[in-house]
């Protein structure tokens, strides 16, 4: 709204007084500057860095390396000396015997050892957030060694630097190769047909592991002296080829390019991807084992996966005894990505990188009669999306349809955190057209005119008619598309259908005492740490808790019966509750239950085990923590939703939303002092100013123009802004300092082996 400026004027009442009060801008006061940003990161960071004052002996205890393809776990491994385990995410099995958990499953490559010539008493290591790299020293019984070791964020190469600072030590290295077996074959027996691959031969540097199908492994390090005479740096690198045998020409040509450069210039180069990496987005609490824990899920994300590398298995490059050789899409692919929305980190978004060139692939994973318009995915793949012929509703065994629709949940996230229309026309909604065509072929109308969904799998728990899992899933799918096809002008002759579905869709299986239920003919009765019947209400929000009582009583039913029972429960089940306590707007117990999980489940170093690693619960609790500071569903960004009590004072800065805002936010003494907004896209802007007191001012940054806004009944406040606007929102008569900076200072470390 425009018009002249009026004197400014104490407005009263709470919202249902303001209600629709459209604000036209007061008199212009001082200008307003940008926002400050005092972050000394690499002292911020340094405070919240794992510490290990003890050897480490297990991976859930060790310092982890990574760029997102080749990574290392760096331990004791049994003989008394360090050692760094290797494991790449492109390195698997190509015999299709057995699928991903046997024939075509992640393969372990080897075990680069620091052959001290005195055994490991004692450590005293670092591992540095901001220059992702582990530094420190090695005590042996025969000295002292000094050492520092990275994977280079550019470059499939493992740099360890080590030199004797005391005693009669001495640098040398030794590879040990792993036997190239499916893990799964150490919980499991072989299926019928699984060929053994040969033993992997080591000459001098190199370790060449042959298949019995076809493709190689090469395994390749160098040892150089450094000028300074006492100084030793390998350099050590894996590459996977298939169907040829040319992994070593690759293995070769990485480590000339990488030797070619100093120690300084290579650590130049990776510390300066990582330096870049963190500063996009900023998050700080009063809390300082949940802060450090978060900042090491930012590190641990872009060390387990980038854009152009294969979507993450449930033990991202860092592959130990597991029965899980691969991806899983019936919650850990989702629950992995959440993180890089609010962080601004689209490079590392390898999972919509995999839907898109993996077409083809989802597309066979359907019954041929299927294949000209529908495509899904099964529980289980590896990189290339193939999870064999997913089970149709109404099918044999247990029919999981879901996953795929639930994966274009987190591509669609991924677009609406930018708002590039291309993603949504050329990947979103064509995919997602199809994932929905599936069902289609399966939904059927009562004589009511109701749609019911014959039998399937809510993911962990049992197959059921109206599967709450699938219901939720649908529902979104077919609003995102009619949405879409509103917004891209598509004219799509399947719209009517979709709202025809939308309208008539059967509602969620669920009763007054109890809240959801699994489906029509499944009750919840045990224990299940998957939240599958409970999509409806996060991470879709189809059901909104803050404008429904119903709702909100319904969540808050479901809850209380889904954690009632004990047992079955796992650490996701912790960081889904809580996130929907955040949802709740209680943010005490979405504390509670990131309480629980750090003190129950979570290991050492931030790692997460269910009989072998599994990366996505420490990732999605690192969202629970997001969806306690800012959630922007439905078309509102909800500033501060869920803070705890016991978080007087708490910052977010850059935190990306929904519609592509830049949120910034500082609460101290339990009130928010201001909320900047910058709009990226020019989209509507419609904000819950959490805990910031009205009546309100908003100005432009810098400069500090006066914005007009209007406020809604429910205290929302309406912006038109167009792209690259930002500005502040404080109470009028304030002047905050508008400086982002930590709000704690943690006086000791709280991960690793302090």
């Amino acid at each position: 709204m425009t018009g002249s400026p009026f004197t400014r004027r104490v407005l009263f009442g709470g919202a249902a007084a303001l209600a629709g009060t459209a604000f036209l801008p007061p008199m212009a006061s001082a200008n307003a500057p940008a926002i400050t940003d005092k972050v000394d990161w690499a002292r911020y960071l340094g405070a919240l860095d794992p510490v290990w004052k003890s050897v480490p002996t297990t991976f859930y205890q060790g310092p982890f390396l990574g760029n997102g393809g080749l990574g290392a776990a760096v331990y004791q491994a049994g003989d008394k000396r360090l050692s760094f385990k290797l494991g790449d995410s492109r390195v698997r099995d190509h015999q299709g015997t057995g699928g991903t958990l046997f024939g075509t499953a992640r393969l372990p490559i080897g075990t680069l050892t620091l052959k001290t010539t005195g055994d490991v008493s004692d450590v005293d290591l670092r591992l540095s957030l901001w220059n992702a790299e582990v530094t420190g020293t090695i005590t042996t019984t025969k000295g002292v060694l000094k050492i520092r070791a990275y994977v280079h964020a550019k470059r499939d190469v493992l740099v360890v630097s080590a030199s004797v600072q005391s005693g009669s030590e001495a640098v040398a290295w030794t590879f040990a190769a792993a036997v190239a077996k499916s893990p799964r074959l150490d919980f499991k027996p072989a299926p019928s047909g699984l060929k053994t691959n040969p033993a992997a031969t080591v000459s001098g540097t190199t370790c060449t592991q042959n298949l019995a199908v076809g493709g190689q492994t090469v395994t390749q390090w160098r040892l150089r002296a450094e000028p300074d005479g006492k100084t030793k740096t390998l350099l050590a690198t894996v590459a996977h080829t298939f169907p040829g045998k040319t992994a070593g020409t690759v293995t070769g040509q990485t480590l000339d390019a990488a030797g070619a450069l100093s120690e300084a210039q290579l650590a130049a180069e990776h510390q300066a991807w990582w330096n870049a990496f963190y500063p996009k987005s900023f998050v700080s609490i009063p809390d300082a084992r949940l802060e450090g824990f978060y900042w090491i899920q930012l590190y641990k994300l872009a060390s387990a996966t980038r854009r152009d590398r294969p979507v993450l298995g449930t033990c991202g490059p860092w592959l130990e005894p597991t029965p899980w050789p691969g991806t899983w899409w019936n919650l850990n692919v989702q629950l992995e990505y959440w993180l890089l929305n609010a962080t601004s980190h689209p490079e590392l978004d390898s999972l919509t990188e995999s839907l898109d060139h993996s077409r083809d692939a989802l597309a066979q994973n359907v019954a041929s009669q299927y294949r000209s318009d529908s495509m899904a995915i099964a529980r289980t793949t590896q990189e290339d999306l193939k999870s064999g012929t997913a089970a149709q509703p109404g099918g044999d065994g247990d029919p999981e349809v879901g996953n795929l629709t639930w994966a274009l949940h987190n591509a669609w996230l991924s677009y609406r955190h930018s708002m590039d229309d291309s993603v949504l026309r050329d990947l979103v909604f064509p995919l997602l057209r199809k994932a929905i065509n599936y069902y289609l072929h399966f939904l059927a109308k009562d004589s009511g005119g109701v749609y019911h969904l014959p039998k399937t799998f809510s993911p962990e728990y049992a197959s059921t008619k109206d599967c709450n899992y699938d219901l939720a899933l649908i529902h979104w799918g077919c609003g995102t598309l009619l949405a879409a096809n509103k917004r891209l002008e598509l004219n799509d002759p399947l719209a009517a259908k979709w709202q025809d579905v939308l309208d008539h869709l059967v509602k969620p299986p669920q009763d007054a005492a109890n809240g959801f239920w699994i489906g029509a003919d499944k009750q919840l009765t045990s224990s299940h740490r998957h939240y599958s019947h409970l999509l409806w209400f996060y991470p879709l929000y189809r059901l909104d808790v803050t404008t429904s009582a119903a709702n909100r009583t319904a969540l808050t039913k479901s809850l209380d019966r889904w954690l009632g029972f004990t047992g079955a429960q796992q650490g996701y089940t912790f960081t889904g509750s809580g996130s929907m306590y955040a949802a709740l707007g209680n943010g005490d117990k979405a504390r509670t239950q990131l309480t629980a999980l750090l003190d129950k489940y979570i290991q050492p170093n931030t790692m997460y085990k269910e009989s072998g690693p599994v990366i996505e619960t420490p990732l999605s609790g690192a969202q629970t923590v997001h969806d306690m500071l800012v959630q922007s569903w439905g078309g509102t960004i909800r500033v501060f939703p869920a803070v705890p009590s016991a978080w007087a004072d708490t910052c977010v800065h850059n935190f990306r939303t929904e519609g592509a805002f830049l949120i910034s936010a500082v609460r101290k003494a339990g009130k928010t002092q201001f909320i900047r907004v910058k709009s990226l896209a020019g989209e509507p802007c419609r904000i819950a100013p959490g805990g910031l007191s009205g009546p309100y001012e908003i100005r432009s940054l810098p400069g500090g123009g006066t914005i007009p806004f209007t406020q809604n009944a429910d205290g929302t406040l309406q912006l038109t802004l167009a792209a690259g606007t930002d500005v502040v929102i404080t109470t009028q008569g304030t002047d905050p300092e508008l400086s982002i900076a930590p709000t704690t200072n943690p006086a000791k470390p709280y991960w690793g082996l302090p």
